[in-house]
């Protein structure tokens, strides 16, 4: 059973940065990706990011603001966001994916104008 934990939402003002984390346990396997989604009210989950150890992808949107990484050996991978804009306020889930999602609980961020 895979079990994701976000870390390292909060409140920050326009311009400035925020580092997500997230640790995974259970089975995880390099080449399967890990990566973030993120959610507003009432909107559908959007991709941001992911990394496998064959590839790493981002949506249009960040446009080269944010940095996702990866520890192959602690199964943690983090979210590096600069640059950050009110526009970015969601929650921001981690996800691991095999033949199916496996969701973390999601982190809140804030972006104030």
């Amino acid at each position: 059973q895979v079990q994701l934990v976000e870390s390292g939402g909060g409140l920050v003002q326009a311009g400035g940065s925020l580092r997500l984390a997230c640790a995974g346990t259970g089975i995880i396997f390099s080449a399967n990706f890990m990566g973030w989604y993120r959610q507003t009210p009432g909107k559908r989950r959007e991709f941001v990011a992911r990394i496998a150890i064959t590839a790493t992808n981002y949506a249009d949107f960040v446009k080269d603001r944010f940095t996702i990484s990866r520890d192959y050996d602690k199964n943690i991978v983090a979210l590096q966001m600069d640059s950050l804009q009110p526009e970015d306020t969601a929650v921001y889930f981690c996800y691991y994916y095999t033949d199916r999602y496996h969701w973390g609980q999601g982190t809140q961020v804030t972006v104030s104008s």
